[in-house]
């Protein structure tokens, strides 16, 4: 019988997303641990103004891109969110158009995955993850910088983007302020 390795020994996600409002200003956060207990990372972000669900998606996706990025395989998500966790399991339809992009590209990451488990918590369950995502929106409402009102002379914002694996990535960034709105017209490169 092989040794296992790294690499296929399970981590642990605890994920958690909030939004203030719904929609509102709205973050993730996630708490990794291996299965001995032993933290191996926290992450957080805010994500401007979104529903929860949309933040509880966010927090799936950077918990199954951690993983990948760290050679998991195996991997265990608790979370206090019963709609992701069914929609996940295949219990409940994604009915929403916004939500079906972030089902879409979690199910695309689960598959690259050797054993995957989503499984529901109540809250209480999930505290770390829901204090880290607090604080992702705490830090941000003190950080926010004023939005700029476009002035009747401004010129639109231009930037290249990498569609992959369903989810569209800008190459560098935009001079934005946190949690400012933008539409975008999306062309194809010749």
């Amino acid at each position: 019988m092989p040794n296992p390795s790294a690499e296929n020994k399970q981590i642990i996600a605890h994920i958690d997303g909030g939004s203030r409002g719904n929609p509102g200003p709205a973050a993730y956060a996630v708490v990794v641990n291996a299965e001995d207990g032993t933290h191996l990372a926290s992450l957080s972000k805010y994500l401007g103004h979104a529903t929860n669900n949309v933040a509880e998606y966010q927090g799936l996706l950077a918990a199954l891109e951690y993983a990948l990025e760290h050679n998991n395989r195996c991997l265990k998500i608790i979370t206090d969110s019963e709609l992701m966790a069914r929609q996940i399991n295949g219990q409940y339809k994604v009915k929403n158009a916004n939500l079906k992009v972030f089902y879409a590209r979690a199910r695309a990451l689960i598959a690259q995955f050797d054993s995957f488990r989503i499984e529901h918590v109540r809250r209480e369950h999930n505290r770390e993850a829901d204090r880290l995502a607090n604080e992702a929106m705490d830090a941000a409402s003190k950080n926010r910088n004023p939005q700029r009102a476009p002035s009747a002379d401004s010129k639109p914002l231009r930037a290249t983007a990498t569609y992959q694996q369903g989810v569209l990535k800008l190459d560098g960034s935009l001079p934005l302020g946190e949690g400012e709105r933008v539409s975008l017209k999306v062309e194809r490169k010749k």
